[in-house]
């Protein structure tokens, strides 16, 4: 299958203005920041050690062929989303690219307004492979620099310029990888300007641990799978308490996810009709998904989800506008069952990867 994979892998690993355990957010039209998206859009912001803040709700673009992606994004800038996540693996950076540029020239949007963000793939987790792998990032979506990079996976495989490679009983091969090592030179490359803010990406706390120790630039994001049914509790208060952004991707589910695992045995649960979930959104009037991701980002959390519709990219940004109560919050904290969507393991093109030293799950 290549390295089209399902990488639907969010984003974010950032240093927070307050020290507190909770965020703190900045509301904002989304009007302010570009006179050209067509409608008046409400959105809060978290905030980086040095001020830069990112959106709390952002675009994802895993999985969606070529010209699908390409009037996602111009239906998304035109609606007032301004956080956008890639990756290499998603195989779409070059359309995606196209439409940033298309729109920057325009002058329909300033650089500045935009919060991008992509990732180091698993064939480059390696120092060596990361400047080249970055600087391809860079010329594929068209940009100077990056908002955010992060490290997609803390496992590696060979570098390929195609799909991964395998063993004769179809197992993938695997490679070493030194975080600590490859920290450093994306440290290097945030020096010379190329990146503003690193993060990793399905790292858990012994591994983000280990950067914390042993880094000049310490994490500022960190992108993991996070939905009502995984919840990722104490994940999200180290992360917090160590001034670490999170983003929540797959926080509606993940239907790409389901057509992968069809045949495989494995029920991939229905988020939007939870009935609680369906309970709290006829209370306030919205759908379940918005609700879903009000529930995310009142956690202190930003979130990426995808939707090709304009009528979910619509209804996906337009959330905060009404707020959930402490009995909501409460009921909603209460779905939390532990069920990830995201297990690397069950994926065929991934088959055998749960024996890599560094399998994060």
């Amino acid at each position: 299958m290549g390295f089209l994979i399902p990488f639907v892998f969010l984003v974010s690993l950032a240093h927070l203005s307050v020290s507190s355990t909770i965020p703190s957010t900045t509301d904002v039209s989304s009007s302010s920041l570009s006179e050209s998206a067509t409608n008046s859009i409400k959105m809060q912001y978290l905030e980086f050690a040095n001020g830069d803040k990112i959106p709390m709700i952002g675009l994802g673009t895993w999985r969606a062929p070529d010209e699908e992606v390409e009037a996602a994004i111009n239906l998304a800038l035109e609606i007032g989303y301004r956080h956008f996540d890639c990756a290499p693996v998603y195989m779409n950076e070059k359309v995606i690219g196209n439409v940033f540029k298309k729109w920057i020239d325009s002058g329909k949007v300033k650089r500045s307004d935009l919060f991008i963000v992509t990732k180091l793939p698993p064939f480059a987790n390696r120092a060596e492979d990361a400047e080249k792998v970055l600087k391809k990032s860079l010329a594929d979506l068209q940009l100077d620099y990056l908002d955010l990079y992060l490290i997609h996976v803390p496992f590696a495989v060979p570098y390929v310029e195609g799909p991964f490679q395998t063993h004769e009983n179809g197992s993938i091969v695997q490679s070493p990888t030194d975080h600590i090592k490859t920290w450093k030179e994306l440290e290097r490359l945030k020096t010379e300007g190329l990146i503003k803010h690193l993060g990793v990406s399905n790292f858990n706390e012994r591994q983000i641990q280990r950067l914390l120790d042993n880094s000049d630039v310490k994490p500022e994001a960190l992108q993991v799978e996070l939905h009502v049914y995984f919840q990722q509790k104490p994940l999200v208060k180290f992360c917090k308490d160590n001034n670490i952004i999170v983003t929540a991707y797959s926080p509606l589910g993940s239907r790409g996810i389901n057509k992968l695992l069809e045949g495989s045995g494995i029920e991939v649960p229905d988020l939007l009709e939870n009935p609680v979930v369906k309970t709290v959104a006829e209370k306030h009037g919205k759908s379940p998904a918005q609700v879903l991701l009000r529930y995310i980002t009142q956690m202190g959390v930003t979130t990426i989800p995808k939707s090709t519709n304009e009528n979910r990219l619509k209804a996906n940004i337009d959330i905060f506008g009404f707020e959930l109560d402490g009995c909501d919050m409460k009921s909603l904290s209460d779905q939390d069952a532990g069920i990830r969507l995201v297990e690397f393991r069950n994926f065929d093109f991934f088959k055998g990867i749960e024996t890599h030293p560094e399998y994060p799950f």
